[in-house]
């Protein structure tokens, strides 16, 4: 009874709406709308497992084996974290939360319970992290019902057509629309660095403020809700594909560092510490089987090209960002390593659970990784290739047994099943992967994750 007194105490006297928020294993934002007197009469709301078994086109996944609470399209048990709990506009309060079995026992393919569990793994082992993301997204001057009328195709890039990252001769409507944003964002409580131009026509690139790993999820996934609602509110549509056009990808870039006793344990002056180099070594080892969760969509691939930004090996790097992980050494506040692969349609909460799952390998392995590298890591013929295609991410991942045993049997095996069923839907309706953009693609993904 003291939690149903808890969560009643804690809505604002006046709120007349309660969302409940969470991502699925693809990203998207779901969630449903609650009466208040409903909210505060019980501790969890029952879901259909639906969330989490069907696809982006709205179909059920199929053709592997489905976990115990899939497939009869049983209720999952949604439980409202309180502590997320905010005012999103007047009279509406909204509450992430996680998923669990009628059992008692977590939904396995839940991105922020799996995330949870990494950080409690760490935590046994005497360490915190601190993560920080940079959210990546191209705003179109269309509104989301003429880009939807257009098939997403032959956009107009809201600030115009030029492309080159850090101007600040931009229009007033493309200037407004981030400074909405950054107001809004204010205004539910998530802190913000910077934002900026990036490579891409009408594209932006928010940071926000470091933090907890659960935290930093949590605000990236409001974040990406609040910057379409603007956008759709100016009349205006913004998407998160890996690559909505042909020009320039889009990714979710993600710091990260360790603390032992409030202690940076990346840091060692002028060079990597032993820990920093057995995290590197575990990230390494992971990550062909990692680009399965970090480019989860056909379109993600795309975004593989050599030098144009994004990683295409297996590398790292101090201070180099052509590699897949950027060292920044030497600073007792800001050493850390920032891990390049992920797309921007990657899941934040599962993109950090494998990082994590990579850091404790090395860290319990005491492994030491290859040299840095320190000339391009494009175009080398000598450097191993990520995977570059989804079928091949999602078979590496499926005979990793560092991420199986860190992650589970019951996420492993149910999200590769997803990612052959996401190409099957490719390849047979519609899908053409000798363009440099089909319309299936811009079709399925454009609007979702």
């Amino acid at each position: 009874m003291s939690e149903i007194t808890t969560t009643a105490t804690a809505l604002a006297p006046d709120v007349h709406t309660v969302r409940i928020e969470s991502t699925n294993h693809d990203g998207t934002f779901h969630g449903k709308n609650i009466a208040p007197k409903k909210f505060a009469s019980t501790p969890e709301f029952g879901l259909a497992d639906l969330l989490f078994g069907l696809d982006l086109g709205n179909a059920p996944t199929m053709g592997f084996a489905y976990p115990s609470w899939r497939g009869h399209i049983t209720d999952l048990q949604f439980r409202p974290d309180m502590s997320t709990l905010v005012q999103w506009e007047p009279g509406v309060q909204s509450v992430i939360g996680d998923y669990w079995q009628n059992d008692g026992t977590p939904v396995g393919t839940c991105p922020r319970n799996l995330a949870r569990k990494l950080v409690d793994r760490l935590a046994v082992r005497g360490f915190t992290a601190t993560i920080a993301v940079e959210i990546e997204a191209t705003v179109f001057q269309e509104s989301v019902h003429e880009a939807r009328a257009k098939g997403y195709r032959d956009l107009t890039p809201l600030g115009g057509s030029a492309g080159t990252a850090l101007n600040l001769a931009k229009s007033k409507d493309w200037v407004d629309y981030m400074s909405a944003v950054v107001r809004r964002l204010e205004q539910i409580g998530i802190e913000w660095e910077a934002w900026s131009d990036e490579d891409a026509a009408g594209q932006v690139e928010l940071n926000l403020i470091p933090g907890d790993p659960i935290s930093v999820c949590d605000n990236w996934a409001r974040a990406r809700q609040v910057m379409r609602e603007v956008a759709f509110e100016r009349g205006h549509t913004v998407t998160f594909m890996a690559k909505p056009t042909a020009g320039y990808g889009q990714a979710s870039h993600v710091n990260l560092s360790l603390q032992r006793d409030g202690v940076n344990a990346f840091y060692a002056p002028g060079r990597p510490s032993s820990t920093m180099l057995n995290a590197v070594a575990g990230l390494l080892a992971t990550m062909r089987g990692a680009t399965s969760v970090m480019l989860p969509q056909i379109t993600s691939y795309r975004r593989l090209v050599d030098l144009s930004g994004p990683p295409t090996t297996v590398t790292w790097g101090i201070a180099n960002k052509t590699t897949a992980v950027r060292a920044v050494v030497g600073h007792p506040a800001y050493s850390r390593l920032e891990y390049r692969v992920p797309g921007a349609d990657a899941n934040l909460y599962l993109a950090v659970a494998t990082i994590l799952a990579g850091v404790i390998a090395g860290i319990d392995g005491n492994l030491e990784p290859v040299d840095p590298v320190s000339d391009l890591a494009w175009c080398a013929p000598d450097l191993e290739r990520l995977p570059d295609t989804i079928t091949k991410a999602a078979d590496a991942l499926e005979s990793d047994l560092v991420l199986r045993e860190q992650l589970g049997d019951e996420f492993v095996d149910y999200w590769v099943g997803t990612r052959r069923w996401e190409w099957m839907q490719f390849h047979t309706a519609g899908g053409d992967p000798f363009s440099e953009l089909s319309e299936w693609e811009s079709q399925r993904y454009f609007e979702f994750p």
